[in-house]
């Protein structure tokens, strides 16, 4: 059991957190007004940041393919083709996949997935960098293109928050780092951090599970959002992922790009931050619209861990019998 806790713990207060945000909303929804959201996105996307070495990326720069190809993947295909799946969802959930699918590649795991599946990290490093520092342009400008029927967005205000809360902390880690013992200090607690990270992301989602609850119990058209409602809003989450995923994988094998390289543009291409999706959503729009970015994030935990240990397993090579071995069997025969 503990290891199971150890192993899952995220999860497990995951499904904590929406069974209590939703059933006690009323109750909680005073209590997170007093939560200082600016600061926990700032400092959670510092803190993510921060073990972050960026020499690496040199490795990944010296052939840039798979770096383009996942940022033309996470951040030109994913998108429209979330508007279109948008259609099927009421309103409210259609705008939070829109946002899911316009926000950058996250910074905690993304490398490691694909390390985990014997790929090429310095590729995923690299495209989390310049997806989030990209934010503050491509997202407003996917949000404001993609919802344009149903809202007037000024992006704007949307620009300036991402330049503030996820830029500026981001560049602010890796300026740290240039002091040598910070950066060894964050090497070495990589693990630690990770975990002060997720909690604060766990806060985040805790905020928007209570607005959501209170929305959806002040709705009188609660029809809206039936069972098949949040069915099909799970079932598109995890199908955006995995083609983002497969058509990563499939073009660079298409292209002739090696193994690592692939594994590399499948994660980077597909994976979303919920951090930044969980405030744009929570300043600009309803709780609702942060429920496909909390499905989203559960999926490609899920799938991405299955995914990389098959991968994994792949990689192995297969056992091979010593002269010795083979010697004893002939005898044998």
């Amino acid at each position: 059991m503990l290891r199971f806790l150890k192993q899952y713990w995220f999860l497990v207060a995951l499904v904590l957190i929406l069974l209590a945000g939703f059933g006690f909303h009323a109750t909680l929804s005073p209590w997170t007004e007093l939560v200082p959201r600016r600061a926990i996105v700032a400092g959670v996307l510092f803190v993510m940041a921060l073990p972050l070495d960026l020499s690496t990326m040199w490795r990944a720069l010296r052939y840039p393919g798979p770096v383009f190809l996942s940022v033309a993947i996470n951040y030109g295909v994913l998108p429209p083709l979330a508007w279109l799946a948008a259609d099927l969802l009421p309103s409210e959930l259609g705008t939070g996949l829109i946002v899911m699918a316009a926000i950058p590649c996250t910074l905690a795991s993304a490398s490691v997935w694909t390390r985990r599946a014997g790929g090429n990290d310095a590729v995923t490093i690299l495209v989390t960098i310049l997806t989030n520092l990209a934010c503050f342009l491509v997202t407003p400008f996917w949000v404001r293109l993609l919802t344009s029927r149903e809202l007037a967005i000024d992006v704007t205000p949307m620009a300036t928050r991402l330049a503030l809360l996820v830029v500026l902390p981001i560049l602010a880690a890796q300026l740290l780092r240039m002091y040598r013992p910070a950066a060894a200090w964050a090497t070495t607690r990589k693990l630690a951090l990770g975990v002060v990270a997720q909690v604060g992301v766990l806060l985040m989602i805790a905020l928007g599970v209570v607005r959501s609850g209170v929305e959806l119990n002040a709705q009188a058209d609660s029809t809206a959002f039936g069972l098949m409602s949040w069915l099909l809003m799970l079932g598109l989450v995890v199908l955006l992922h995995l083609t983002a995923l497969m058509l990563g994988h499939l073009i660079a094998a298409g292209v002739g790009m090696h193994r690592a390289d692939r594994i590399a543009v499948g994660f980077g291409g597909s994976q979303k931050t919920l951090m930044v999706g969980l405030d744009v959503g929570l300043e600009f729009f309803n709780g609702l619209a942060i429920l496909p970015m909390v499905a989203y994030q559960v999926a490609q935990l899920l799938a991405d861990t299955v995914i990389a240990d098959r991968l994994r397993r792949r990689e192995r090579p297969p056992l091979s019998l010593s002269p010795e071995v083979c010697g004893q069997s002939v005898k044998k025969r």
